[in-house]
């Protein structure tokens, strides 16, 4: 595994659209690709596609995702950077991966089981591909979560995830009447939850602390004889908050009594001890190559949240790129990160 092989991959899977549900094409070139340089690869029963690397008593998984949201920008090389959509979210992390396990068993002192797990459907409620792992795999040793953190920064949790379909519906009136429309209602809505965050948000000093509710989509429509208000919500939450919890609290806001609600995606915060075998590993590393190791927490959500408690072992989240370019017409990955995280990452996996 060369700098120019490391950089094709990088390049190749970024230039492959794998929006959420349309993975296989990335997983059919990966599959390949790890075949070629010496693991054992296959796609498995939901469409994760799964490398092996190495033996020895201890396995590590390395698991990051395939799909992408939605949105093309061109890929291309411009000032260091590789522009694409995917590149920070997280295509790099995944190449980092691949490309670190390569070049660890091409050094003849890998003393362990790597498996690369490229997941599908992280980007959507379903988490499909994690889900899938953790339920049908063992834990392993340890696992390593791919998502950027930055190449010098390793995560150690993610807040949870909610998200609320809301509808409103009315019996059609006149405008010139005094009762509130259904789609008054609904903006009334929204604004109930918004001040609900905000009250239980009051003297929290972190934002990973905090409720964060964010407007996805509002509709509404009416037939001549029924308004409709449709709103779908997405909710970052708190370790001290789980979902349940969260909606029986929202439950008792009086705009919300008689309002249909659908949930998706009931996911809880996750945090890791900073003080574990991994987290103390990847900070020896870090300080070895010259770097000051920074312990981070997310307002995301990621597939740590699903196998971080399903597998209870040592866990954190890694891999280059800015998370701030994240979903943005801005994505974009510094090539000299990417090298640093492969470069990172080969030692952790070489470490005793």
């Amino acid at each position: 595994m060369n700098d120019t092989q490391a950089l094709e991959l990088l390049r190749t899977l970024v230039s492959m659209p794998s929006v959420s549900g349309n993975e296989q094409m990335v997983a059919e070139y990966l599959v390949r690709t790890m075949s070629s340089w010496g693991f054992a690869a296959h796609i498995d029963a939901v469409g994760n596609a799964i490398g092996s690397i190495g033996t020895g008593p201890e396995t590590v998984v390395l698991l990051g995702h395939m799909d992408t949201v939605p949105g093309h920008i061109p890929v291309r090389i411009v000032d260091g950077a590789l522009w694409g959509r995917g590149s920070v979210d997280a295509k790099g992390a995944l190449a980092t991966f691949i490309a670190a396990a390569a070049r660890a068993a091409a050094s003849g002192r890998l003393q362990r089981r790597v498996v690369i797990a490229g997941c599908v459907e992280e980007e959507v409620a379903s988490s499909k591909g994690a889900q899938h792992l953790a339920q049908t795999w063992a834990a392993p040793d340890w696992c390593v979560i791919g998502e950027p953190s930055g190449a010098e920064r390793v995560t150690l949790g993610y807040k949870g995830n909610l998200r609320l379909a809301l509808q409103v519906e009315l019996a059609a009136a006149h405008s010139a009447h005094a009762e509130a429309s259904a789609a008054e209602r609904g903006c009334a809505i929204w604004q109930a939850l918004s001040a609900h965050a905000q009250a239980y948000n009051h003297g929290l000093e972190r934002a990973f602390d905090h409720v964060l509710p964010s407007l996805v989509a509002i509709n509404s429509a009416s037939d001549g004889l029924v308004q409709r208000c449709e709103l779908l919500v997405n909710v970052r939450l708190p370790l001290a908050l789980p979902p349940a919890a969260y909606l029986a609290a929202i439950q008792e806001l009086e705009l919300l009594r008689a309002v249909e609600m659908q949930v998706s995606g009931a996911t809880p915060a996750f945090v890791t001890e900073r003080t574990s075998p991994l987290v103390r590993r990847f900070s020896r590393v870090l300080r070895s190559v010259g770097a000051q190791p920074r312990l981070v927490l997310k307002t995301g959500t990621a597939d740590m949240n699903v196998v971080g408690p399903a597998w209870g072992c040592p866990i954190v989240a890694y891999g280059p790129g800015d998370a701030a370019l994240d979903h943005t017409p801005e994505e974009r990955i510094a090539l000299d990160e990417y090298w640093r995280g492969i470069c990172v990452l080969e030692h952790v996996l070489l470490g005793q």
